[in-house]
């Protein structure tokens, strides 16, 4: 294997009881489990217990002030997404929009998300097409490169009876066309970082 692979990270972006997006965010992974040209695992933002942002100093200040984060949960946070060149984010459609969870995860943590790619898979009543549109505007102020495809999951066609998660084989096809452009970002960009995996 290549020792230079660029390690992507599936984040499951809901922390809500009975959420659908751990089942996205697990069929995703096991489509990339099939793939030879990134590592792929899943990060569930609900193992974190990430308050509300509780930073005194913002991640951006506290970066340019060379000042470590105040909270331990901060720290963890920042560790796991430090690690990673490249996210899928896993999305449901809340009112219009992301799940707040998610935005906060986000905002914890700023020169962590900067100069990396980012995919994503979305669901709601018109696919969460909504959430994804927000979150491209967010990453862009991050540093992240959003690429084009994404995959779109309908609550009415690819759930039955809304818990159990029924994607398309066409799906398969999107997410694969998705992963392919993330994966290539993502290296490119790990040059751009001069990073390098042993």
């Amino acid at each position: 294997m290549h020792k230079n692979l660029p390690k992507i990270g599936i984040i499951v972006g809901s922390t809500r009881p009975g959420r659908n997006a751990f089942a996205v965010a697990q069929w995703v992974a096991d489509i990339a489990a099939e793939r030879d040209d990134a590592i792929f695992e899943l990060i569930d933002i609900a193992d974190y217990n990430l308050p509300l942002l509780d930073e005194q100093l913002s991640a951006l200040a506290s970066a340019r002030m060379e000042l470590d984060y105040a909270n331990a949960h901060t720290k963890t946070w920042s560790e796991a997404i430090s690690r990673l060149d490249g996210y899928v984010m896993i999305t449901p459609e809340y009112n219009f929009g992301m799940p707040a969870a998610l935005k906060n995860a986000l905002d914890f943590l700023h020169p962590e998300w900067n100069d990396k790619a980012a995919g994503f898979v979305s669901y709601g009543s018109n696919g969460g097409v909504r959430s994804t549109a927000q979150l491209r505007v967010i990453l862009s102020e991050l540093k992240i490169a959003s690429v084009v495809p994404e995959v779109n999951l309908s609550l009415y066609t690819n759930f039955e009876n809304y818990p159990v998660f029924k994607p398309a084989e066409v799906h398969i096809q999107q997410v694969n066309g998705m992963l392919k452009q993330l994966v290539a970002w993502s290296s490119a960009l790990m040059q751009v970082r001069g990073t390098h995996h042993v």
